[in-house]
């Protein structure tokens, strides 16, 4: 079983049928997840040591920041745990797949998929000059440098507003300096329903006005969320913008 929103998406990619009981209940949100539909077909967990005890798990999938209290009292019963670091690398994908693959059992479908990954990639790369570009997202937040979201802009032809401006990792990137930085492109995720004050930033003249002049990129957080085949949809979303704007 699976019990973090990432490792859910590669044990649904690779299980064989009947081998996968369980995965996280973020996985059946789509605004979280891209394998939303497929999850639902699959008994929901919230990573509790109970309920994954309870269900005798031959292994539990899990991230190095899943949970902790449940992780260490399953490692003390005696339940093998396979956890995962966050990927932060294009080129970690295929070598996660390839790690979950192996302890499922699963080595030949492993490199079935990272060969079709692969290839998806390679196709996405775009080759043109890089245009700048900012992710920005409710209170600021965006990505720098060392992150999944950089190399995947970098891949698909764009420069990252957030890294030059020195962010390192996820961080917040002030109004001011994102307007004085003037970026042709903003990626933005979708608004959530209802409302909250972490997006009125989103919505300040001074972005607005921003926005007025550059292209927009709007693209769900589920897309972005893990370093799993999923993450295509968000690298697709990104290609065929850049070359939207050269009439390709």
């Amino acid at each position: 079983m699976s019990i973090n929103l990432c490792t859910d998406q590669l044990a649904m990619a690779l299980a064989a049928p009947g081998q996968l009981v369980s995965v996280s209940y973020l996985s059946a949100d789509p605004r979280m997840s891209m394998m939303a539909d497929r999850a639902a077909a699959y008994p929901l967990n919230h990573a509790g040591a109970e309920e994954v005890y309870l269900m005798r798990p031959d292994l539990v999938l899990g991230g190095i920041y899943t949970n902790r209290g449940s992780v260490e009292i399953l490692q003390r019963l005696g339940v093998p745990v396979l956890l995962l670091p966050p990927v932060d690398r294009l080129e970690d994908v295929a070598a996660q797949m390839r790690t979950v693959g192996a302890a499922l059992g699963r080595t030949a479908e492993a490199e079935a998929q990272v060969a079709a990954f692969e290839a998806a990639l390679a196709a996405l790369r775009v080759d043109l000059p890089p245009v700048t570009a900012a992710q920005y997202h409710p209170n600021g937040y965006t990505t720098g440098t060392g992150t999944l979201a950089d190399e995947i802009m970098r891949h698909t032809g764009y420069a990252n507003i957030a890294a030059r401006a020195g962010v390192a990792g996820g961080g917040v990137l002030a109004l001011e300096r994102l307007v004085m930085e003037d970026p042709q492109v903003i990626v933005t995720a979708r608004p959530w329903p209802g409302a909250s004050r972490s997006e009125e930033l989103l919505v300040h003249p001074a972005l607005a006005a921003l926005r007025a002049r550059a292209a927009q990129v709007p693209l769900a957080d589920a897309g972005w969320s893990c370093g799993t085949p999923a993450m295509l949809a968000a690298v697709a979303g990104m290609a065929a913008a850049r070359r939207a704007m050269e009439g390709r």
